[in-house]
């Protein structure tokens, strides 16, 4: 049997590039705070006063368990704190702190670097191609996370 060309396998080619962007975050960005740490941070900097845990999670692509994990870590460290929603007083808001705050915006210099230097391979033009194809693959990766209905296995 012969050797298969992993080159042509997304989700090795994906790996790779999760290698890559790991190694530059720590290096470029921070060694404290997870690339899913600091999408969640933006959100709530995005939309602030207005997002719950769930919705959090949505808007940042994570998991119900990922994010309640994240949300905890950022609130221990005093990043974020939960207030009590003034509309529906069951639903708990999540408000950054001005420590997550400067966090934030500290952290968002360092991303924007860390993506020059990433991307740096790829032409301007290249790198807007190269955006369009993989949000399209990721979204519709999403759809396979939660499908409406079961998929069929192909045989």
């Amino acid at each position: 049997m012969a050797a298969v060309d992993l080159t042509t396998h997304p989700g090795h080619l994906a790996r790779r590039l999760q290698q890559a962007h790991h190694l530059l975050w720590n290096t470029m960005v921070s060694e404290e705070v997870t690339s899913p740490q600091f999408a969640v941070l933006n959100a709530l900097v995005s939309e602030p006063n207005r997002l719950d845990q769930r919705t959090v999670g949505e808007r940042v692509g994570l998991d119900r368990s990922t994010i309640a994990e994240v949300i905890s870590r950022l609130g221990r460290r005093g990043l974020l704190d939960k207030v009590r929603d003034p509309q529906d007083g069951r639903r708990f808001l999540l408000r950054l702190t001005d420590d997550g705050l400067r966090v934030h915006r500290k952290l968002a210099v360092r991303t924007a670097r860390m993506n020059q230097v990433f991307l740096a391979p790829l032409s301007a033009d290249e790198q807007a191609v190269f955006f369009d194809l993989v949000r399209r693959v990721a979204d519709a990766a999403e759809g396979l996370r939660n499908p409406v209905e079961p998929a069929a296995v192909p045989s």
